[in-house]
Order: C-alpha cells, then sequence, then structure tokens
C-alpha cells in the first residue's frame, strides 16, 4: 500500500477493491526507580474496559521485548523493568496512576495508551522533568508546542488521515462523513480529516460523535447515513466502532469504512469477524503478520523464543518497537549511572536510525521519530492484509 515515505500512487477502485482483501498485573508494588543497575519505566493504560486491548497488547509487547533484552544482561549492565497501572482509558484515573508513578521516582513514563490521558500525563511528565516516550497516540496536541520531555515513535494523525483522504479521493470518492469520539481523540483525528479535505476544497460532508468508552451510535447512524457519504472516516476505539459499522450497515449503509490506527486492528477485526471484511485500517508500524522486514522477523522470533505468549498484532507490535528504541537511546546514553539528562541526549543521537525497515530519526529540535503510514483492510475470517 502507498506510505507517506513514498509518492502517492493513485488506485484505481478496482486495485483497491483487490487489496490483499493478558491479564494485566495491576498492583505492583513500590519500584524505585534508580536503585541498583535497574531502571523503572511506568505505564498507565487500559488493561480493562472498552479499550482494554490495546493497552494489554501494547505492554504485552514491550515486556517481551525487555525481558529478553534482561536475560541477556541489559543495556550498559542495567536492567529495565516496566511497571503497570489500569486507567480504563479514563483521565481522572490516569491521572491518579501519574502521580503515583512519579512520587514512585520511575525513570520514565512509557507507552501511555490514548489522547485523553496523554494529554493530562504529559504536564505532569514536564512538571516533574521526566521523560514521557512513545505513547500510543498521534495527537498534535502532545507534538506541538516542542516539548523535550515527550518523545514520539509513531505518525501523527495527520499523517494517518493525510493518507486516508488521498487514498478517497484519488478514488473519487469526495463525500466522506466523520464518526469520532467526543473528546481530545476525536477531534484531533476529527482535525486531521477537515485539514486534509480543505487542501482539496472540500470538506466532511457530515460528522457525528460517541461518547469515550460506550456504544451508543444510534443517533451517529441516523445523521451520517442521511448524509449519504461515500466513505466513513472512523476516529473512536474498536468496542464503538465496530458498533457502528453493524448499525450503520443494518439502517442500510453501502459505502466504506476507514479507521486511524489507534482503533486497535485486530481487536476490531476480533470484533466484527466476518462483517470486518473490506474495512481500512491506517497503520504506523510494519506489518506484524509479513515477516517481509527485519524488525518483524525480530518480533516474531522473540514471541517464538518466549513461547508464543505473546499475540503478533499491529498493537503488541508497535510496544515491542518502543521498547526497542527506548533500549537504543538507553544504549547511546553517556556515563555509568542512568540518568534523565542522559537519555534525552542518547535518544536525540538517534538519526537515520534502520530499526530493521522502520527508518527512525531523533535530534534536539525534533521528537518525531518517524512519519511512516500505511493501510491495511480487514478480510471476513478475522485477518489483516497489508
Amino acid at each position: 500500500m502507498t506510505s507517506l515515505n513514498s509518492p502517492t500512487s493513485g488506485l484505481s477502485r478496482r486495485a483497491f477493491g483487490g487489496l490483499v482483501a493478558g491479564a494485566a498485573m495491576l498492583g505492583a508494588p513500590t519500584l524505585r526507580a534508580q536503585s541498583g543497575n535497574r531502571v523503572v519505566l511506568g505505564q498507565s493504560a487500559a488493561f480493562t474496559g472498552a479499550a482494554a486491548q490495546l493497552g494489554i497488547q501494547f505492554h504485552a509487547g514491550a515486556k517481551l521485548f525487555f525481558e529478553q533484552l534482561n536475560a541477556k544482561g541489559g543495556v550498559n549492565q542495567t536492567q529495565i523493568e516496566l511497571r503497570q497501572l489500569d486507567d480504563g482509558y479514563e483521565p481522572a484515573r490516569c491521572v491518579e496512576n501519574t502521580r503515583k508513578l512519579l512520587d514512585d521516582e520511575v525513570f520514565a513514563l512509557f507507552g501511555y495508551i490514548g489522547t485523553p490521558t496523554s494529554l493530562v500525563a504529559l504536564p505532569l511528565a514536564t512538571q516533574a522533568q521526566t521523560p514521557f516516550f512513545a505513547p500510543f497516540t498521534g495527537a498534535m496536541g502532545l507534538r506541538q508546542p516542542f516539548n523535550r520531555m515527550a518523545f514520539h515513535m509513531r505518525a501523527s494523525y495527520n499523517d494517518e488521515t493525510a493518507l486516508i483522504v488521498r487514498q478517497l479521493t484519488n478514488l473519487g470518492l469526495k463525500k466522506i462523513a466523520v464518526f469520532h469520539q467526543n473528546d481530545a481523540y476525536g477531534k484531533a483525528g476529527l482535525d486531521g480529516v477537515t485539514l486534509a479535505l480543505g487542501a482539496l476544497d472540500l470538506k466532511p460532508v457530515a460528522t457525528a460523535t460517541v461518547e469515550r468508552n460506550t456504544v451508543d451510535v444510534a443517533e451517529a447512524v441516523k445523521t451520517i447515513n442521511a448524509a449519504q457519504p461515500d466513505a466513513v472516516v472512523q476516529i473512536s476505539a474498536y468496542t464503538s466502532c465496530a458498533a457502528y459499522i453493524r448499525a450503520a450497515r443494518k439502517a442500510g449503509y453501502g459505502g466504506t469504512f476507514f479507521n486511524v490506527s489507534f482503533v486497535g486492528t485486530q481487536a476490531l477485526a476480533d470484533e466484527l469477524g466476518k462483517e470486518g471484511a473490506g474495512v481500512v485500517v491506517s497503520q504506523v508500524v510494519p506489518s506484524p503478520y509479513k515477516a517481509s522486514s527485519a524488525v518483524t522477523r525480530e518480533f516474531l522470533a522473540l514471541i517464538a523464543q518466549g513461547g508464543n505468549k505473546v499475540q503478533p498484532n499491529f498493537s503488541s507490535m508497535e510496544g515491542f518497537m518502543a521498547a526497542k528504541l527506548f533500549a537504543e537511546g538507553m544504549r547511546r546514553a553517556s556515563g555509568g549511572r542512568p540518568t534523565r539528562d542522559g537519555l534525552i541526549s542518547g535518544l536525540e543521537s538517534i538519526r537515520n536510525y534502520a530499526m530493521g525497515g522502520f527508518d527512525v530519526s531523533f535530534s534536539g529540535s525534533n521528537h518525531v521519530a518517524s512519519k511512516y503510514v500505511e493501510l491495511s483492510m480487514l478480510t471476513g475470517d478475522g485477518r489483516v492484509r497489508t
């Protein structure tokens, strides 16, 4: 599929239509970040509730990498430990968790899941001068203005929605509606779609919302179906997006559904089953299902070495890659005892680093590692094709 790192190529309807169509440990004891030869990372994420699979899978991928890294001696003789707390994808709980983690003096905050939770956590991390690494969100509000504490591995929602809009309009599909979560995440995605359409002198033909952690989509379906869009771009979590797709089709909608990566691709496929056929999802990491890239082969090999306890999917893949990138920053940090300033300097020294087919770069003025985006499609047998 087309990537934002490569020249745009239009797709015919025929070509596009033929597209190769955990329980969490929640009560960890207090851990000090810099005791002995160990650093502790803190992660507040959804491990229960409507977005649980995102947190569970991301954590599983990261833990897989860190455990096998530690088994080989860690980084510069330092072990990396990942502590997790459940926030249920709710900002208030995330604030409480983040304060606990910072009070426990974690070395860095890692792999927060979602825009509304990350937006309340980042100011706390900034105040505590604690790095905030690889949040699972593409919201521009976390990237602008520049924040020395925040490091992003994934492309932005603006990058994802730009590719989605480009593909749709290349197909001649210009009546585009947006179904979005009624919070900062939904607004970030809506803004991305609106920006991309605006560059083509277009705008959404309809918009409608769903409340976070709910599946009450009836009014949204009624509003959007009335506009008869060619396609609906969805900016929500997998449970509400699946509910919307089922309800819209039941109400007679026959158009196309596009989602950004945060939806949780495998979780959405599992929710929809055979009803998922033809649903498109943008991705910000390489496919975990095709061993065509070195980083995927490494991921699958680690899963096998670990006893096949981790499910390979885009969310666990992103967790694995975030852990790998963090470790590279640690490896480049100067000095003996790990420090946060040393980590930041180490990360900022990563330039044009080929992470097995996924190129990343940071600098002193740029903390967004990648703009990699491609499209995938769900099939009717619960699989994902890219």
